[in-house]
């Protein structure tokens, strides 16, 4: 069932799947910039328990009012907004790349609404031995949407984020695939406005979390990498973020959306992934 919930500067859309009856908490699956319709797959293999999934601010059916980007704290203030409209919980998150950002945000700072947080592959670019190589790379993506639009920043993007091993200091001057060889518009439809490049991807990847709050808290964080994506910056910064929390990060099937199942033409190994999700929050 659709629902609205009015925020600060906007509206957020979620769904709530009502599950067999269960003593399990709540599942809340959360994505950034990936709405809703990304957990599909997943939502439909935990037909046990009540699942609810959301789109965020300025993401599918969400709105948000005035201009610059949103932040971590704005998603976790949401997120803290839309839990109370649920009935406060503890309830469960899984929470994947940026959303993993904002679920560790909300841990930090309302620990007491949500029971255990499996955050997989948060882009957390400020603990990685190369943060400022890394941090570089992502404003010449923000650089090149600004100049040259969505296609060419994508494909940097995806240069990025698909690269193994540290980040070098000259991977801004290396030249940029063609985006039409990636299945990329190769011309510039003038639009800035788009939820990743224009919305979240600086903040989130600059976000500086909260370790000490989210060491005290009640919460259990648990922090996951992909089987298929070691080496690739959000694997390395998921088993960093694991490290500075002082945990082992739990490796799930397949790549960094390896739950999706077919969602975006991608898929992943959400049979598995499903499996291992659900042994995790079971332990």
């Amino acid at each position: 069932m659709a629902h609205i919930l009015e925020v600060p500067g906007g509206t957020l859309h979620y769904d709530v799947r009502e599950g067999e009856p269960s003593t399990a908490p709540m599942l809340l699956m959360i994505g950034s910039p990936m709405d809703a319709s990304g957990f599909t797959g997943l939502a439909a293999r935990f037909r046990d328990r009540t699942v609810v999934t959301y789109d965020p601010r300025g993401s599918g059916r969400s709105t948000r009012t005035g201009g610059g980007e949103s932040t971590p704290e704005q998603h976790a203030d949401d997120l803290h907004r839309l839990i109370d409209a649920l009935g406060g919980g503890p309830l469960d998150i899984f929470a994947s790349s940026g959303g993993a950002v904002n679920g560790l945000a909300l841990v930090a700072r309302h620990p007491g609404q949500v029971r255990t947080l499996v955050a997989h592959e948060p882009p957390a670019a400020q603990v990685l031995p190369d943060r400022e190589q890394a941090l570089a790379a992502v404003a010449g993506i923000r650089r090149t949407y600004d100049r040259q639009g969505f296609g060419a920043a994508m494909a940097k993007f995806i240069a990025v984020t698909g690269l193994r091993g540290e980040i070098p200091d000259d991977f801004d001057d290396q030249p940029l695939q063609d985006p039409a060889e990636l299945g990329l518009p190769s011309e510039d439809d003038g639009s800035r406005d788009d939820v990743m490049f224009a919305q979240n991807l600086m903040t989130c990847t600059h976000h500086e979390h909260d370790f000490e709050a989210l060491r005290a808290a009640s919460t259990r964080v648990v922090i996951g990498v992909g089987a298929e994506s070691e080496g690739e910056m959000c694997h390395r910064a998921g088993v960093a973020v694991a490290a500075r929390l002082g945990t082992e990060p739990v490796v799930f099937p397949s790549h960094h959306a390896g739950f999706l199942d077919g969602e975006f033409g991608m898929k992943g190994d959400p049979e598995g992934f499903a499996a291992t999700l659900r042994q995790v929050l079971a332990a």
